[in-house]
């Protein structure tokens, strides 16, 4: 399996993180794709997932099912 390219990816982190850098970064700049990434680790490996599976999840955090 190919590794999507990473190369344009804007991450962001919430501004609801804490100042310690233990959050997660989130890129949904890339078409077609959402990468995530440990702040700790930023040259270190990104899961992605479709836009549609993103928005799933985070409807699932919000109505309180994950």
């Amino acid at each position: 399996m190919l590794s999507p390219d990473l190369s344009g990816a804007e991450f962001r982190t919430s501004t609801l993180s804490g100042p310690n850098n233990d959050c997660v970064e989130v890129a949904t700049n890339l078409p077609g794709l959402v990468a995530v990434r440990d702040s700790k680790d930023r040259n270190g490996p990104a899961l992605t997932f479709s836009p549609a599976v993103w928005r799933d999840f985070l409807a699932g955090i919000r109505n309180g099912e994950i």
